[in-house]
């Protein structure tokens, strides 16, 4: 099975108010062949093997986003993400504070005065088959919020499609 879009699944801790009235959410599904994963595992599976150039990209849409007074990971944050064994709500995993941890879901993301989002890595189970689906969500606040995701969209559902697949790939998930 490849990476394919699909809705936010319902037994996400993403807020379904929030999920049906955002500005903008995307999600998509992969099988899970090593269903032994923590949820941190498949965290990094995903999001700690960017390619140089989406590295590079991400660096240079934060000095962007920066100079427009948004919060943004450092450049360290991104070029050598800090793994450690266990996480805590209010700590960061990656570049991105948590805002929930359970066993199946990490729900991370940054409250910005234009923007807020959320990204959740949520572990599912339907039968014999178990997938790993990551959903992104976004709020905005004003224009420049709209303007930011005008052009970072894109890339957004490029990007996660392609580290996703990657990840599959590689059989690190």
């Amino acid at each position: 099975m490849a990476v394919i879009e699909c809705e936010v699944p319902p037994c996400s801790m993403l807020d379904r108010d929030l999920v049906e009235h955002c500005y903008f959410h995307d999600s998509y599904r992969a099988a899970l062949g090593r269903t032994e994963l923590g949820m941190a595992d498949i965290f990094f599976a995903v999001f700690g093997h960017e390619p140089l150039w989406i590295k590079l990209l991400l660096i240079a849409r934060n000095a962007v986003a920066g100079l427009a007074g948004l919060e943004v990971p450092t450049v360290a944050e991104i070029m050598n993400p800090q793994i450690k064994p266990d996480y805590r709500v209010g700590e960061k995993i990656g570049p991105w504070p948590i805002f929930f941890i359970g066993e199946n879901e990490i729900v991370a993301g940054r409250d910005n005065k234009h923007i807020d989002f959320r990204l959740s890595v949520l572990k599912t189970v339907d039968g014999d088959a178990t997938d790993v689906v990551v959903s992104t969500i976004c709020t905005v606040h004003n224009l420049f919020g709209k303007i930011y995701l005008f052009f970072v969209i894109p890339f957004h559902r490029r990007g996660v499609q392609l580290l996703m697949s990657r990840a599959v790939a590689a059989k690190r998930l």
